[in-house]
C-alpha cells in the first residue's frame, strides 16, 4: 500500500508563495531536513545560489558532476568557491566502465556523428552521476531561468519531477541574466571566466562555443545540432503524478 504524501504540490506551492529565495530555500531545508540537494554546474546561476545557500548558513547539500570534460576553468572557480565558503562541493563521476566502453568502442568526440550518440554520451557522464546523486532525496535544486529556453518559459517556480520521485526548485525562474550578473557583481560572487568571453552557459568543453551577439541564450551548446534537441536529459521529465 503506497503511503499519502505528507507535502503536495499545492501546499508546498503556497507555503513558498511570497517567500524571499533564501526564506524559500530555508523553509524547504526546514521541512526536508537533510533531503535538500543543489546541483551547481558552476555557471552564474549556480553561483548565485550557492552564495544564498552557503551565505546564509542555509542546510542544503550542494554537489556538482564531474564528467571528466570540464574546462579547466570551470575546476578553478571551483576550488574558488570551496575556498571562500570554506565548503566542500560534492562531486559526482560517470560509472567507470560504462565510460571506458564507450571511450574504446566509440571514440572521444562520438556525439558529433549523431543526437543519439551525443545523447548517450550524457546519459553516461551527466544523467547517471545525476540519479545517483539524488537517490533518496526529496527536493531538488536548480539554477534554471525561464529565459534559458523556449521549454523552459513555461516551467513553474516549483514542480514535481515524477522520473526522479522528487520536487524540484527553481529560485531564479523568473530572474533576468542581467539580473544574475548584477547579484554576482554586488556579492563579489566567484564566477567562470570564460562568462566574460561569451559563453553565458557552460558545459563539457568539446560542447560548448561562446555565443555571438544576437544568438540564443543555448546556441553555444550543441551548437551542431538543431535547437529543438539541446537538452542533456537532466532537465527532460514525465509528468505522470502529482502529488
Amino acid at each position: 500500500m503506497i503511503a499519502e504524501p505528507t507535502h503536495t504540490l499545492e501546499s508546498l506551492t503556497g507555503q513558498l508563495h511570497g517567500l524571499s529565495n533564501v526564506d524559500a530555500l530555508r523553509k524547504l531545508a526546514e521541512l526536508f531536513p537533510g533531503e535538500v540537494v543543489f546541483s551547481t554546474s558552476l555557471g552564474y546561476e549556480d553561483q548565485v545560489i550557492t552564495d544564498l545557500i552557503l551565505a546564509n548558513d542555509i542546510p542544503i547539500r550542494i554537489f556538482t558532476l564531474d564528467t571528466g570534460r570540464m574546462f579547466s576553468e570551470t575546476y578553478s572557480v571551483w576550488k574558488k568557491t570551496n575556498d571562500r565558503y570554506a565548503t566542500k562541493i560534492e562531486a559526482f563521476f560517470p560509472e567507470r566502465v560504462a565510460e571506458e566502453a564507450l571511450m574504446t568502442t566509440k571514440g572521444p568526440y562520438s556525439f558529433y556523428d549523431s543526437v543519439e550518440n551525443r545523447k548517450e554520451c550524457c546519459g553516461i557522464r551527466k544523467v547517471e552521476p545525476l540519479n545517483r546523486a539524488l537517490k533518496g532525496q526529496k527536493i531538488w535544486v536548480t539554477g534554471i531561468r525561464a529565459e534559458q529556453s523556449a521549454n523552459r518559459q513555461s516551467m513553474p517556480q516549483l514542480e514535481w519531477d515524477a522520473s526522479h520521485n522528487l520536487f524540484k526548485f527553481h529560485p531564479l525562474m523568473d530572474w533576468t541574466f542581467d539580473e544574475v550578473k548584477q547579484y554576482v557583481n554586488d556579492n563579489n560572487v566567484p564566477y567562470n571566466p570564460l562568462h566574460d568571453r561569451g559563453f553565458v552557459s557552460i558545459g563539457c568543453q568539446p560542447c560548448t562555443r561562446a555565443i555571438q551577439p544576437g544568438e540564443d541564450f543555448r546556441a553555444g551548446r550543441w551548437w551542431w545540432e538543431d535547437n529543438s534537441k539541446k537538452e542533456c536529459g537532466l532537465h527532460v521529465h514525465e509528468e505522470v503524478f502529482k502529488p
